[in-house]
């Protein structure tokens, strides 16, 4: 399997075959030159960069916080949050397709919310938000 995310296999539609189980081969876990890292919960990469465990899309689905010296903090969201319209942990939708359970939901979305404040995020970046996307800097602009 390329890709170690479950809703890519059995051709992207695993409910379509609920107990269809995905093979990987131990090559794959045990190549020195990839350097795999066991990550549980939220960690320091490194300075100015945290893994934020979100799970809910997927499980082990992980959420970005980079702290940038002028534009300051910025959370990439990727999937946990998909559109800036579900950002309400109280109100936002939940996709059955998307999304693992409502209560993993709307506790990821909490935590990123308090993240957001926490940190005083500039700004949060949607993992499918097509309004957002024309107001991103595209390359070669950049974030600093």
């Amino acid at each position: 399997m390329p890709r170690f995310r479950p809703d890519s296999v059995n051709l992207g539609a695993p409910w379509l075959s609920p107990n269809a189980r995905s093979q990987v081969v131990r090559e794959h876990w045990d190549v020195p030159s990839l350097r795999y890292r066991l990550v549980e919960g939220d960690i320091t990469l490194f300075k100015g960069v945290e893994l934020l465990e979100t799970s809910g899309h997927v499980p082990g689905h992980q959420s970005l916080l980079v702290r940038l010296p002028q534009t300051g903090p910025i959370l990439l969201a990727i999937d946990a949050v998909p559109t800036a319209s579900q950002m309400n942990p109280d109100t936002r939708v939940v996709f059955p397709i998307n999304d693992e359970d409502e209560a993993s939901t709307r506790a990821r979305t909490r935590k990123l919310v308090e993240v957001a404040r926490r940190e005083r995020v500039a700004l949060i970046i949607y993992g499918h938000d097509h309004k957002q996307w024309p107001t991103l800097k595209h390359a070669p602009q950049y974030y600093s």
